[in-house]
């Protein structure tokens, strides 16, 4: 299982995790490209932090205050350059800023800082970059948040910020002061380790560091290298397949266009959902019928209930309870392919169990550019992905 470890011992920003998910492997064309949706190319550049080697991520964006639905439109227009699923991280980061405001200001009118399109940038860059590495979880250590006093939009404030206090209760990180005076946690880093932090990785147990990234800060103090590391490490495969559990939702439709339905499962996706789904059905007297299902967590299962009922206009979701359900060990492999003289390394997903590879599945959105690239089909450039890394685990096998 591969699992990415967060230190924010120096405090956390957005550019010191995106700078970090870089340095640790994250595929830098796709941050740079889904970066460029929102500000110009950014700069990314190694400098040295009180020593220590690290990433630097400069947007080099204007400040602008925006709404939450300001900032939305920006996600929106980026959506073309942007994986789904990283997108859809990026709006719940937003999400989480919101209601952090909300809480400490009321019906607030604009975000200040965190609106600006740097912090966009840097929301989108890291989670593109997240999603880049494939990862089965995420842990954050303790998160240092500084001493002092700051000064922003609303003037002086204690640290932390009353946004990132806000963030950090409603994530349940740990968090300690440290030994430095200022603001080394941002609301945008507190959010986007928060969100991250969902993607739990379970008790992980012995691992091996497999690479390490350092992210660095704007600042450059001689006492101490201001940045945040980062560490992707693989456990040990455990010896029967793990277990969680799920609450499963239901309803049934029969008045909903397949546009509707297709929107509403979308939107239980970025609410939290680990799976949704749309079964036809035959109903009562012959009426054809959707049976639309939600995979969630238990503690979303209320959440997304509500929002199944807003989005579909059903009167009743069942809720079948504390599900179990047996988890595969997953890892992401790169097959290296050459097609019309194009030479590409494919990420490709396999599924194991008891030790032994069951399942393989090229990653699409890899495939998609190398088919634009050659002028092949998609279908067949995942094909010939998965042929390739089939017969270079059926040749490992034979040697073993």
């Amino acid at each position: 299982m591969r699992v990415l470890i967060f230190d924010p011992f120096h405090g956390a920003a957005g550019d010191m995790i995106t700078g970090a998910l870089l340095d640790s492997g994250a595929d830098r064309d796709a941050v740079v490209r889904a970066m460029t949706a929102v500000v110009a190319e950014p700069s990314i550049t190694t400098v040295n932090r009180a020593g220590i080697r690290a990433v630097k991520v400069d947007t080099k964006a204007t400040p602008a205050h925006r709404t939450l639905a300001d900032v939305m439109e920006r996600l929106d227009g980026a959506a073309p350059r942007v994986p789904a699923p990283a997108l859809a991280m990026a709006r719940r980061v937003f999400k989480r800023i919101d209601a952090a405001e909300t809480d400490v200001h009321g019906d607030h009118a604009h975000f200040h800082e965190v609106g600006a399109d740097d912090a966009i940038a840097d929301v989108i860059g890291a989670c593109t970059a997240l999603h880049s590495l494939a990862v089965d979880g995420v842990k954050v250590l303790p998160i240092t948040l500084g001493y002092g006093t700051a000064t922003g939009s609303h003037g002086t404030f204690p640290i932390p910020a009353p946004a990132t206090a806000a963030i950090l209760r409603e994530s349940g990180l740990a968090a300690v002061p440290g030994d430095h005076a200022g603001e080394l946690c941002t609301p945008t880093g507190a959010a986007l380790l928060a969100e991250f932090a969902m993607i739990d990785p379970g008790t992980a147990g012995a691992y091996t560091i497999r690479a390490i990234g350092y992210g660095a800060g704007s600042r450059n103090p001689h006492h101490a290298p201001n940045v945040l590391r980062v560490m992707l490490v693989e456990t040990a495969a455990p010896a029967e397949m793990p277990q969680d559990t799920v609450d499963i939702l239901e309803t049934n439709v029969d008045d909903v266009s397949g546009e509707v339905i297709a929107h509403a499962i979308t939107r239980f996706m970025e609410a939290g959902a680990r799976d949704a789904s749309a079964t036809p059905i035959i109903m009562k007297k012959g009426r054809p019928g959707f049976l639309i299902r939600v995979i969630c967590l238990p503690e979303t299962s209320p959440s997304l209930a509500e929002l199944m009922a807003r989005e579909l206009g059903t009167l009743g979701i069942r809720c079948i309870p504390a599900v179990h359900r047996f988890v595969a060990e997953r890892t992401v492999e790169d097959i290296e392919i050459e097609i019309n003289g194009l030479r590409r390394k494919m990420p490709v997903k396999c599924g194991w169990t008891g030790g032994k590879m069951y399942s393989v599945k090229a990653e699409y959105e890899p495939a998609r550019v190398l088919a634009g690239e050659t002028g092949i089909p998609v279908r067949d450039v995942l094909r010939l992905v998965e042929e390739k890394a089939r017969e270079r685990f059926r040749t490992q096998e034979g040697r073993g």
